[in-house]
């Protein structure tokens, strides 16, 4: 009787506590934000978030208003909407909300890294060393010199070179961008006196072939860090994981030249912390997705926008060739690709507002904060909510304040200027009558803001600056609709196209 009874007991503690893990005895505390967990335990609404991020929240917002609480394959996430709250969010304490604890986790699932205690700390040190100030002087040398070799590398005077050449716009850009940013940071073939052109070459070869792989990784994505591979798709992701391990391996670095400060620093800082060489590798590869991860896309929506709005390009191009001018710069039959300064690309105004436009429209990540311990938090209304411990906070920007037509007037629209005064300076932007701090946030905020994006937003001026200034450009098909989006991708960054389009292009003079 007393085993019957034993075994009774355990049975129901267990089926009590699947109950508890699936959420069946979840129920919203006094002062907690509205609580939606869904019909189905555990799963919540997973499948609607996954279907489609933006969409989803949208009608959580329109049911519970600024901030809300959704349960999402077993994980209890509380979304902020009220944009005038993300200033005590982002400055809260990493004991009470913690962006690292969903971040390691994430690194771990897609790039088969384990970061370590001192990771944010180095990356953001030598970045603020490399990607800023005098260091990213030198990174956008070295960043122009490669885009030089991949698209102005057979300029020669002759009316045979100015016939239009068609291509795809999105792997247009987003080859030509990832390729120059890749050599930039990982470094190029050694070469010797007269070898330099082959050497060239072989670096406009190899980094065509990374570029390949890197958009098989890349499609895969979404689908691997939400842990959604078919078994078929997650060897795939395998065997890329292996390549790129291989490919951008520490020993291999060492056999390059030109190798960044960025890249090489932390292969040092991690080895002397103890971090095994087979995880920089992996290290190196999550490097990789981080830094040339959205900038190629963001640069084929920069252009595409600039085509589909003449006064954009005109207004843009000139600012450039104005630039160019009194920098003793000219582009003219025979003459040597253009020579573009940091100094030149801090003297556009135009170009700043219409590339913060296209991010206001495009860039679209989700942050997320650990909430380690019950957290109170304050919205503009004045109501006070308290963040349970266990769970996730989330901001989503594009839709809070991106996309937010109080903010915005037609933030549908592609305003090439919305960014920026008459007389050069920043706009202000405001809510209900109070200034806004955070009023586009495509690089995050806080201490998980992008370090990384003073060198991102360079090498997307630098495309766009040299095809400006050395092609005419024009869309295929000059009435193209705007590309519908690829809505798997929200939360990670610049959206990208569901299809390409097509564009030509030739040289100017």
């Amino acid at each position: 009787m007393a085993l019957w009874v034993t075994l009774l007991c355990t049975l129901i503690a267990s089926l009590l506590g699947g109950l508890y893990l699936l959420g069946v005895f979840r129920r919203q505390r006094p002062n907690e934000p509205p609580l939606d967990k869904g019909t189905i335990p555990w799963v919540g609404y997973l499948l609607d978030f996954r279907k489609d991020s933006s969409e989803f929240l949208k009608k959580m917002q329109r049911k519970h208003g600024d901030i809300f609480t959704v349960l999402i394959g077993g994980h209890y996430f509380t979304f902020v909407m009220d944009p005038f709250c993300f200033g005590a969010i982002v400055k809260e304490s990493r004991s009470k909300l913690d962006f690292r604890t969903f971040a390691s986790k994430l690194v771990l699932q897609v790039f088969g890294y384990k970061p370590i205690e001192a990771n944010n700390s180095i990356i953001h040190a030598l970045s603020t060393k490399h990607l800023m100030g005098d260091g990213l002087t030198v990174m956008t040398q070295a960043t122009l010199e490669n885009f030089q070799k991949l698209m102005l590398f057979n300029l020669s005077p002759g009316e045979e070179k100015r016939v239009w050449q068609e291509d795809s716009l999105f792997h247009y850009c987003y080859n030509i961008v990832f390729r120059a940013g890749y050599l930039a940071l990982y470094g190029t073939e050694p070469h010797q006196g007269a070898d330099k052109e082959k050497a060239n070459e072989q670096d406009r070869i190899h980094s065509n072939q990374v570029f390949h792989e890197f958009r098989k990784y890349d499609r895969l994505f979404p689908r691997l860090a939400y842990a959604m591979l078919p078994p078929k798709d997650k060897i795939e992701a395998e065997r890329l994981k292996r390549l790129f391990w291989s490919m951008l391996s520490v020993k291999k670095s060492w056999q390059k030249d030109n190798i960044s400060g960025w890249i090489s620093d932390q292969n040092h800082l991690l080895a002397e912390n103890g971090v095994p060489e087979y995880m920089r590798d992996r290290f190196m590869f999550m490097l990789l997705w981080a830094s040339q991860g959205n900038t190629g896309p963001t640069a084929f929506w920069l252009l595409f926008y600039l085509m589909k709005h003449p006064e954009a390009m005109k207004a843009v191009k000139e600012e450039v060739d104005k630039v160019a001018r009194e920098n003793g710069q000219e582009v003219k039959p025979g003459s040597p690709p253009i020579n573009i300064t940091r100094d030149m690309l801090n003297q556009t105004p135009f170009l700043d507002s219409a590339v913060e436009e296209t991010l206001r429209l495009v860039a679209a990540p989700i942050l997320v904060r650990a909430v380690l311990q019950d957290t109170s938090l304050k919205t503009s209304s004045g109501t006070e909510y308290t963040l349970r411990k266990g769970d996730k906070l989330a901001l989503f920007p594009h839709i809070s304040v991106q996309m937010n037509p109080e903010i915005h007037p037609e933030p549908h629209k592609f305003r090439y200027d919305r960014f920026v005064n008459p007389d050069g300076t920043k706009k202000d932007f405001y809510k209900n009558g109070k200034r806004l701090k955070y009023f586009n946030m495509p690089w995050g905020a806080g201490v998980s803001i992008c370090p990384g994006r003073f060198f991102a937003t360079a090498e997307i001026k630098l495309f766009v600056f040299l095809m400006l200034s050395h092609y005419d450009l024009e869309l295929v098909n000059s009435e193209e609709e705007i590309p519908v989006i690829d809505v798997s991708r929200w939360g990670f960054g610049t959206m990208q196209p569901v299809h390409d389009v097509r564009f030509r292009y030739r040289l100017r003079f």
